[in-house]
């Protein structure tokens, strides 16, 4: 199946300007004394220098000396429009015209030179990558000392009971244990040695024994 073609306004347009624009200026230059193929390469020629300074405006928009050769071009283009309709009299071409058009080509040479040639300044970095750049560098310096370790603290370990304690049987122990704990949750205060020896009412070498081993004082 065949593709239907469909032709887009812009493009007709465009097409039928730049017909025209060709063809003005062709007669401009054909009436200036330059006839032939010369007369068909001005055309080429103006439109070939616009080309070249509108891609060097899409790559720096700043750049001064692109929209001078672009400015030069378009007055050149717009100027043989005008001129060739009906302000000036092609029979009769002035000299300074003349020699606007003996001298186009050289000009139209060095601007397109200029515009191709001419480095593109790089981009200038910003300031917020210089910062983190910085930091970069003052996080990684190798002559800092790194900070000591701190000391570990060694677990603490119940007090072995005297020689000559008595031995305490491991129930008695936890009982003890479960009553010195239960005073620490009810008051918020450690149960004293005397507390826990009247509570259990144990002798008082027995009572030193399990306060010992509780680490109680």
């Amino acid at each position: 199946m065949t593709r239907s073609l469909r032709l887009d306004a812009v493009l007709i347009q465009a097409v039928i300007a730049g017909a025209l624009s060709f063809a003005h200026l062709h007669d401009l230059a054909d009436a200036a004394g330059q006839s032939g193929w010369k007369a068909w390469a001005y055309p080429i020629s103006v439109d070939l220098l616009l080309v070249a300074a509108w891609r060097r405006l899409r790559t720096a928009r700043r750049d001064r000396s692109a929209w001078t050769w672009f400015t030069i071009a378009l007055f050149a283009s717009l100027g043989a429009n005008i001129a060739t309709a009906g302000l000036l009299d092609l029979e009769h071409v002035p000299a300074w015209l003349r020699i606007l058009v003996a001298g186009w080509p050289a000009l139209a040479f060095l601007g397109g030179t200029l515009l191709v040639h001419s480095p593109t300044e790089p981009a200038a970095p910003s300031q917020h990558v210089d910062e983190v750049a910085v930091l970069d560098v003052d996080m990684h310096r190798a002559d800092e000392p790194a900070p000591a370790p701190a000391p570990e603290l060694a677990p603490a370990t119940p007090e072995a009971p005297p020689a000559d304690a008595p031995a305490v049987p491991s129930a008695l122990l936890d009982h003890a244990r479960k009553i010195a704990d239960a005073h620490r949750a009810s008051t918020g205060s450690p149960m004293t040695a005397d507390a826990l020896s009247a509570r259990l009412q144990l002798p008082a070498p027995m009572a030193n024994a399990i306060a010992a081993q509780l680490q109680l004082t």
